[in-house]
């Protein structure tokens, strides 16, 4: 018997795009205080990716606001989305957000800033413009999964 293929959370879109524009603020002001002051702000924005990225949305801070605070403001959304792509791009945040607090813990800098740098880019880009760039990565990783034949498949 087939094991039952789950069904994916669904959330309101509108929420990674709120938790984009925190990011934005904090990434940013991360960067403008650098690595020895802007430490504890990329600390506490690696911990929201963190939790968005192994929890689940739901988990995410800035998520939890959204669903708190904002989303009874504004209604229901026109429709739901996979939660899978925003989770993934929460996984590509909190893998930049490490590589700069490595940079900061390391006297890198200039990892510190790069790092900070792409993910505050990525960020801007969902909060202003609804692209979110780790959810596209994640896209394009299905379909090109879907694409590759299967191994071991007689010929």
């Amino acid at each position: 018997m087939p094991t039952p293929i789950p069904t994916p959370a669904l959330i309101d879109p509108r929420g990674p795009r709120f938790g984009a524009a925190i990011t934005t603020v904090v990434l940013a002001a991360t960067l403008l205080a650098g690595p020895t002051l802007g430490l504890p702000l990329l600390i506490l924005q690696a911990i929201a990716f963190g939790a968005g990225a192994l929890l689940g949305l739901r988990y995410q801070p800035y998520g939890w606001v959204f669903r708190r605070v904002v989303r009874p403001r504004l209604g229901a959304p026109a429709e739901l989305e996979d939660e899978r792509p925003p989770r993934f791009a929460q996984s590509v945040g909190l893998a930049f957000a490490v590589l700069g607090l490595a940079g900061a813990l390391l006297g890198l800098a200039g990892l510190f800033y790069v790092a900070v740098g792409f993910a505050l880019v990525a960020a801007l880009l969902n909060a202003a413009f609804d692209v979110c760039l780790g959810c596209e990565v994640y896209l394009l990783a299905q379909r090109l999964r879907a694409r590759r034949p299967a191994t071991g498949a007689a010929r």
